[in-house]
């Protein structure tokens, strides 16, 4: 805002944090000064960064008056915000008022983070070129509003004496970012709300429900049941307390295991005649055993493995832990250690792990052996933090030992994505091998496996311009680099590169609004090495102007937009607190369909694998079971109820050989998926159901099995979560600018890859048509069933309109007089009083709410086979929905159903026709397209005009609705006078080709 009494401003800014305070300099007579200046500041305390406060004061300084200042607004940054270098973008802060009378316009931008780098050092206090001597003390207005706002303007300028160096402090705020923050920087711990009832013990029981408007078969119906699990059994959504303690897994039954911890052996003795050893450990009971890596001349070996052993499918009673030496024949015997499982002790957490120990070997027959080995035997249970990455028993069954990778429970990070936005404006000096033509150019963007490339533009005085904005999808860390090239159409299909640049992901700046991004000056490389004699001709080089960015904004959509997991966008400043807290529980299967052939006979190796937001959990996968038990349990943060969470549920093809194939070139087979909307939930219930397993085959529906979760959706701020239904859905940037919707699907497409790829190579890989799957990433494909399957959905949800124009034209024709006398007594009513008009629809629409409460669904909402269309479709309609694209299938097929397409695509194409007619014949009323159907219409709505004003409303509604509902000998058969008067209104039919 202008303060200098000249339409002007010479601005500066003084920020202060934890006793220190910096001022930039000032801006001569710019009311949108740049500064662009950086200072660091020693924090004192990194415990206590999460109480300090960045304060900036923008100031108008006025150095004709000895320096004199007058307040131009402030901004407060909390230190929660603070984020480290690599996720800092510049924020744009409105400036705010310091006190009730103050005007204040404009805002502030600045880029705030926390750093270790060692080089940097703290900056100088104040300026030498503002000093502080120069600045008046503050009058007593300022320091009014200081005392009110907890401002110190007088704060020392002198470093305490215990402030460390930044170098140590920054370490220190970098370990506790990345790692385990103490109690008074990490977040305050949350306060859930669950259900607490009496002790009460019942057997489970089998629920069914079933939902009338559904009408589903009772096999694909979702079924409610009565687990007993660690925290109690569950009855009804409510938890009944168990007497014994609740388990930190208290939505999964309890699976006991039998842990050994095989750390080290020392002081082995010699077996081989060159006086060497090759030791390995075998860990067996009864006919499992597990086998540690050998190591090549070593005494001394260390191997840190972990086994565990199903204690429901105890084959023996001892445990043996057994030292040997590889050989190329037989393996030697070193030494032995037995334990007996009855005297194995309990680790249950929130017990520490069990401290391993030194155990003497012993021979076969019991004697004391050379060398000792360091081995911790426990029972515990899946909760334990050994469980993940141990070896399991059902790994004993593999053809391949190795594939026990593929076998461990895992949690998986996508990486962040960005939308990386290049906008092409224009080049110069453009040098072309041919000077007689103008050169036909364009621009040819690559980002990875990511193209674009602008329109083609003929560059008459070899300076092109384009201003084209492109799009691309990059995920952190940035591996890949944004490669330009300038190229010349020379000919069909046949380009020339002019010239290249290539550009690091990670040298792009970022922004987190739609602030505009200067641009800069590229110099094009050749592709090519050419003759030294014509770089010297050559004194300018071609060069690109770009305008290059990472839209922190939005939320890069990386899943189907009806089914997304997660709506916050890509800036981590921009992040609300969470509202929530989602568990699940994934209890087991039963009745899976064999997936394919073992030994003769049909075999399933299930896991499931479940997604919200960018937080993707895989469990253990079991081995050769229809019914396999997982009780493994997750937990994310929710920012959003109306996001979904996904399970889906997968036969391991890794495991040994399938069909004679090798199992690395296996894919994993989809068994089927659940999706659960957040906002179906109750608050703090415990939903327990099984869900049928559905997937959609060339032969039709197919139930592969059923599914049995536990869930639980917990609020930590109710206030807050019922805030969320006013905001908008997606970021403000969607909305401010927004993505055409052939971009966002390309840029969902390129996302799903992107992430696929990351993941296939982490360990053990989430192989690709795994996240395909969960992300529906063909759901855009054609589907004569689900064109159908919408237009059913669309019709019900008009079908209550359709049955009151029914049950309206019933009264209007007397069918029931009784009905309609009473309509015409209501009707009259709300006339005389048409302020009880919207009263009496809100306690309609209330009454009707209240109404439908005690028919509410008690479960979230599944796959239904009705609304999906998927039991009453044509088998060449599944056919052409599982045909490859581009098609596979022979020409007759093909016209075939082109033809079908072609009729289906007519009957649509004359519904949008005729709702386009109607649409025209009302801009027809004024056009003056028809001269005297216009003069009619601009007559009758003066008159209309004059009637209004000097006749009652309440008498023409009552004259127009008991017309409209008069006895059917005052009727006529034929249309009515406005009717006809609006069907011969011209519509733009007759311009059609």
């Amino acid at each position: 805002m202008p303060k200098d009494g000249q339409g002007s401003a010479s601005a500066c800014v003084e920020l202060t944090f934890d006793g220190q305070r910096f001022r930039t300099t000032v801006k001569d007579k710019d009311l949108n000064p740049v500064w662009n200046e950086c200072f660091y500041f020693n924090v004192s305390d990194p415990s206590n960064l999460p109480e300090l406060a960045l304060e900036a004061y923008v100031y108008n300084v006025n150095k004709s008056i000895d320096g004199s200042r007058s307040f131009l607004g402030k901004v407060r940054i909390a230190g929660t915000s603070f984020v480290p270098y690599p996720d800092a973008v510049v924020m744009h802060y409105p400036l705010e008022k310091r006190g009730m009378f103050s005007r204040v316009k404009g805002e502030l931008g600045l880029k705030v983070y926390i750093t270790d780098d060692p080089s940097i050092k703290s900056s100088n206090p104040l300026p030498a070129m503002d000093p502080v001597s120069n600045i008046p003390p503050p009058t007593a207005a300022e320091q009014i509003a200081a005392d009110i706002t907890g401002t110190n303007l007088n704060t020392s300028q002198e470093h305490r004496a215990e402030v460390k160096t930044l170098h140590t402090i920054a370490k220190e705020v970098h370990h506790q970012h990345h790692g385990h923050p103490p109690a008074s920087f990490a977040e305050q711990p949350s306060k859930y709300v669950v259900n607490q009832m009496k002790p009460e013990s019942q057997p489970p029981k089998m629920v069914r429900m079933y939902s009338a408007a559904s009408q589903q078969p009772m096999d694909y119906a979702i079924k409610e049941t009565r687990p007993l699990l660690g925290g109690g059994q569950v009855v009804g959504g409510r938890v009944i307390r168990a007497e014994r303690h609740a388990s930190t897994y208290d939505l999964v039954e309890r699976m006991h295991y039998l842990f050994v911890r095989v750390v080290k052996a020392r002081e082995l003795p010699d077996k081989d005649i060159t006086g060497s050893l090759d030791p390995f450990v075998e860990v067996r009971i009864g006919n499992y055993r597990g086998i540690t890596k050998h190591f090549e001349k070593q005494k001394n070996p260390e191997w840190n493995a972990v086994f565990a052993f199903s204690r429901d499918r105890m084959p023996a009673s001892i445990l043996e832990v057994v030292v040997k030496d590889k050989d190329f024949l037989k393996d030697d015997f070193v030494g032995l250690v037995r334990f007996d499982l009855n005297d194995v002790p309990m680790c249950v957490p929130p017990d520490s792990p069990l401290a391993p120990e030194w155990y003497r070997l012993v021979d076969k027959t019991g004697n004391k052996s050379k060398g000792e080995l360091m081995l911790a035997v426990w029972i515990g249970t899946q909760a334990d933090e050994a469980f993940p990455d141990a070896w399991h028993s059902d790994a004993a069954t593999l053809v391949d030992p190795s594939a026990a990778i593929h076998m461990k429970s895992k949690v998986y990070h996508a990486p962040r994505l960005w939308y990386l936005r290049v906008n092409i404006i224009e080049a110069q000096d453009i040098a072309i091998t041919d000077k007689t033509r103008y050169p036909d150019v364009f621009v040819r963007v690559q980002v990875g496996h990511q193209l674009g490339r602008t329109k083609p533009v003929q560059a008459r005085n070899l300076n092109p311009f384009w201003n084209e904005d492109l799009m691309f999808v990059a995920a952190e860390p940035f591996e890949d680099h944004l490669i330009l090239s300038l190229e010349d159409r020379v000919g069909p299909n046949k380009d020339e590169v002019l010239g290249r640049v290539i550009i690091p992901l990670t040298m792009i700046d970022r922004r987190a609004d739609d602030r505009i991004i200067h641009g800069k000056w590229f110099n094009l490389e050749k592709p090519v090495l050419v003759d030294v004699d014509q770089l010297k001709k050559e004194k300018f080089s071609t060069r690109l102007h770009l305008r290059l960015c990472l839209d922190g904004g939005y939320h890069v959509l990386d899943e189907s937009t009806n089914y997304s997991s997660d709506l916050r966008p890509t800036a981590k400043q921009l992040w609300k607190p969470s509202i929530g807290l989602l568990e699940l529980g994934i209890l087991g299967a039963q009745g899976i369909v064999p997936m394919k052939t073992r030994d003769g006979k049909g075999s399933s190796d299930t896991y499931c694998v479940a997604k919200y937001g960018s937080k993707w959990v895989r469990t253990c996968t079991i081995v050769n079971n229809p019914n396999p038990k997982f009780n493994e349990q997750y937990t994310w943060e929710v920012y959003d109820p109306a996001t979904v969470l996904t399970i889906g549920a997968f036969d391991n093809g890794q495991l040994g050989e399938k069909g004679g194939e090798k199992a690395s070139s296996c894919k994993d087979a989809k068994i089927g998926k659940v999706r659960i909307r957040l906002s179906t939930l109750e608050t703090g219930r415990v939903y327990t159901h099984t869900y049928p397993l559905l997937v959609l085959h060339p032969s039709g529906v197919k139930k592969m099995g059923e599914l049995h979760l536990a869930i639980r959706f917990s609020s930590t701020s109710l206030v807050n979560m019922m805030y969320l239904y006013s905001r908008p859905l997606l970021p403000k940037m969607h909305y401010v600018r927004p993505i055409p919707v052939l971009q966002v699907d390309m840029l969902r497409h390129q996302a799903v890859q992107i992430v696929s790829a990351r993941l296939s190579r982490m360990e053990p890989p989430l192989r690709k048509e795994v996240v395909e799957y969960m992300s529906d990433f063909d759901s855009h494909l054609w589907s004569m069933r689900r064109s159908k399957a919408n237009f059913f959905r669309l019709m019900s949800v008009f079908s209550g309109l359709f049955a009151v124009s029914k049950w309206f034209s019933g009264v209007c024709s007397w069918r029931n007089p009784i009905t309609t006398v009473l309509v015409h007594v209501l009707f009259l009513m709300l006339v005389c009083f048409p302020e009880l008009i919207l009263p009496t629809m809100f306690l309609y629409m209330f009454l009707i709410g209240v109404w439908n409460y005690r028919y509410r669904p008690r479960y979230p909402p599944h796959m239904n086979t009705k609304i999906s269309h998927a039991e009453a479709v044509h088998p060449d309609e599944l056919d052409e929905e599982f045909d490859t694209f581009p098609t596979s299938r022979s020409p007759e097929v093909v016209r075939m159903r082109y033809d079908r397409l072609r009729s289906v695509a007519g009957r649509i194409q004359t519904v949008v026709g005729d709702i386009a007619t109607q649409g025209e014949r009302i801009q027809a009323l004024l056009s003056w397209r028809d001269p005297r159907a216009t003069s009619i219409f601009v007559l009758f709505c003066l008159i209309a005009a004059i009637v209004l004003y000097v006749t009652p409303l309440q008498v023409l509604a009552a004259l127009g609705v008991l017309y409209i509902m008069r006895h059917p000998r005052f009727r006529y058969k034929l249309p009515s006078i406005p009717v006809n008067f609006f069907r011969r209104l011209p519509a733009r039919t007759d311009s059609m080709l």
